[in-house]
């Protein structure tokens, strides 16, 4: 029972709970903000480019082979997909993007606000005070 004490205490203890929150959080946002990719921004970007699926967007440095059926022989062709790359990489700008919002927000102080003191100032205050008695 010790083994199973302990793993509680453990996972009760400190932020863990409020990590495991924020994980699940940050997942379900992911998702949010891959429907806005895929349903907002690539078919805006796909315009841009002619119409074109934006994740298709790809160089192909070798066509593949074709079968005598007309169908393409796997593993002849090399193609460099670059497309979804760009795609991924607009993804996670924009989730960079509203957790810097977010983390901003959350920190934007009152400007006429004093600031509290460092630990430095608080113990030499204490000293300070602890002299004059």
């Amino acid at each position: 029972m010790g083994f199973i004490k302990d793993f509680k205490t453990f996972a009760t203890k400190g932020n863990l709970p409020d990590m495991a929150i924020a994980f699940l959080m940050g997942t379900a946002f992911g998702k949010v903000v891959s429907a806005f990719i895929n349903d907002l921004i690539s078919p805006i970007l796909g315009i841009i480019t002619g119409g074109k699926n934006f994740k298709e967007l790809k160089y192909v440095f070798r066509a593949p082979e074709m079968g005598a059926d007309g169908k393409e022989v796997a593993g002849t062709g090399v193609v460099f997909g670059y497309g979804n790359f760009i795609t991924e990489l607009i993804s996670f700008l924009l989730v960079a993007l509203v957790c810097y919002w977010v983390i901003k927000a959350l920190l934007k102080k009152d400007p006429n606000a004093v600031p509290a003191p460092s630990a430095t100032e608080t113990l030499l205050t204490e000293i300070r005070d602890s002299l004059k008695k």
